[in-house]
């Protein structure tokens, strides 16, 4: 089996005050256990960078923890996949398209991510979003 986490299953895993830790934590354990494929989009370790060192937290994550934080639980233990540029612009084509926009179109590049990957589940907290996105994959996000 073949899973991608996303970015909001990933930070809600790490971070044990988080209103979804629970649901998110055995998904992290089991793929840092090698229970299945664990993949992750390249835009999730920005993402999740992002997040940490934004979070109104006392005290603050600072830079060089939200990087031990990721390269703990995901760098180390995962398959990183990104889009390739022509990748990028041919899904940047599809979104226009269908009139898709804003925060969803980093939604979407996740999901390209999982599609190309050829993974059996995308795990999410944001499963409509998802799934608004990537309607083909519908029955994988989770």
């Amino acid at each position: 089996m073949r899973a991608l986490l996303d970015t909001s299953t990933l930070i809600a895993a790490m971070l044990p005050d988080h209103v979804h830790h629970a649901y998110a934590l055995p998904w992290l354990a089991r793929a840092k256990a090698g229970a299945f494929e664990f993949v992750c989009s390249g835009h999730s370790l920005a993402e999740m960078y992002a997040v940490l060192t934004r979070l109104k937290r006392t005290p603050p994550i600072r830079p060089a923890e939200a990087w031990d934080l990721i390269r703990e639980n995901v760098t180390t233990h995962a398959r990183v996949e990104s889009l390739s540029g022509a990748e990028y612009a041919l899904l940047v084509e599809e979104l226009a398209r269908t009139g898709i926009m804003g925060a969803a179109v980093y939604d979407a590049v996740i999901a390209r991510v999982g599609e190309l990957a050829a993974v059996d589940f995308l795990v999410t907290l944001n499963v409509a979003d998802f799934r608004r996105v990537w309607s083909a994959g519908a029955g994988r996000i989770v």
